[in-house]
């Protein structure tokens, strides 16, 4: 089978070549792969600068959702035909505290696929059944492909974060886990106020359509005047960064309120310089987000079928598998939204 592969470490070393078709072990599912969404961490692997844990040569790809196809042995509650959506995380210790008390999203031997195992850039996957989750029989693939990324935003904003409806919640960065999160605080009863830069102007559209209550160009409009002006000077209940840009997190410890909640979601690129004194002052409940685990993938799942979350509304190209760095430099570029790979024969 074709596969998109990071073969060496380093900048690039990513192709596409046939490799050999998996089969399951014990306790592990082999899905046949109708989807594949392009993340912004498949970007990192492709450059060399993710701080997370990578084995060359590895098939890339995390994103997806397909039908099962075989079962390895001692697999219960799953059949061959399934539609199913599953987990990045293919091992974690078990041992440490925070498998221990639930959170192994945050395990520090957590290994996933796509990056340290292979994962779904190719036409099967191997995962394990702990792993696996049934799509709502009212979601077909494409959108199903968008899951992992919603249980990332379910985790951030509905497990870490307490919004309350009325909230005044700024989110800056409109790409898919932006508008993710935009949808969730929705749901919530939040205010939302999206900001995004001269270059995301399809976006900000995107986001006035899924129920964004203000959108706003940072380049052109002050973000802290409209906030004062929306919260009577009070400054934004909570401030969900999506970005990874330097310039919105120093944003966000400034217009939001004291007493009020910062959420870091999107990866910074390096260290940079911040008034880290401000949290002390303002007395900011400050978390940071990585990741997800099965509790907000079945919260993120019921929203899903339950239409409160539209993902498919996201996905500006589907591509075939083939067309991998086209695919790859569309996100790169900012020219769509969500990008889709499909394997093909």
């Amino acid at each position: 089978m074709k596969a998109v592969v990071k073969y060496a470490p380093g900048e690039g070393n990513v192709e596409l070549r046939e490799v050999e078709e998996p089969r399951p072990g014990p306790h592990q599912v082999k899905v046949e792969v109708k989807a594949a969404g392009v993340c912004g961490s498949d970007i990192h692997i492709y450059h060399g600068d993710i701080k997370l844990p990578v084995r060359p040569p590895v098939i890339m790809g995390h994103e997806f959702a397909g039908v099962i196809a075989e079962l390895g042995e001692g697999v219960q509650g799953l059949q061959v035909g399934d539609r199913v959506t599953c987990e990045t995380a293919a091992y974690v210790c078990g041992e440490c505290l925070q498998c221990r008390t639930g959170s192994y999203n945050i395990c520090p031997h957590k290994k996933l696929i796509g990056y340290f195992f292979d994962g779904c850039f190719a036409r099967y996957c191997l995962v394990g059944e702990e792993r696996v989750h049934l799509l709502p029989d009212n979601v077909d693939f494409v959108a199903g492909a968008l899951s992992e990324p919603l249980a990332c935003c379910v985790h951030a904003l509905l497990e870490l974060t307490c919004i309350s409806a009325g909230d005044v919640v700024v989110i800056t960065g409109p790409g898919s886990i932006g508008l993710l999160c935009l949808q969730l605080v929705k749901a919530e009863g939040g205010y939302a106020i999206v900001c995004g830069t001269s270059q995301d102007g399809d976006r900000l559209e995107m986001a006035r359509c899924l129920g964004a209550d203000v959108t706003v160009n940072v380049e052109a409009q002050d973000v802290s005047k409209l906030v004062e002006e929306v919260t009577d000077l009070q400054g934004a209940d909570v401030f969900v960064e999506c970005s990874g840009a330097p310039a919105a997190a120093r944003l966000g410890l400034d217009v939001t309120r004291r007493g009020g909640q910062y959420i870091q979601v999107g990866l910074f690129s390096g260290p940079f310089e911040l008034d880290f004194g401000l949290i002390a002052y303002k007395e900011l409940k400050v978390t940071g987000s990585l990741g997800q685990k099965w509790t907000a993938w079945r919260r993120g799942l019921t929203l899903l079928g339950q239409g409160k979350v539209d993902t498919k509304s996201l996905v500006t190209h589907v591509l075939p598998l083939t067309r991998w760095r086209e695919a790859f430099q569309i996100f790169e570029e900012k020219k769509g939204l969500k990008v889709v790979l499909q394997p093909v024969d």
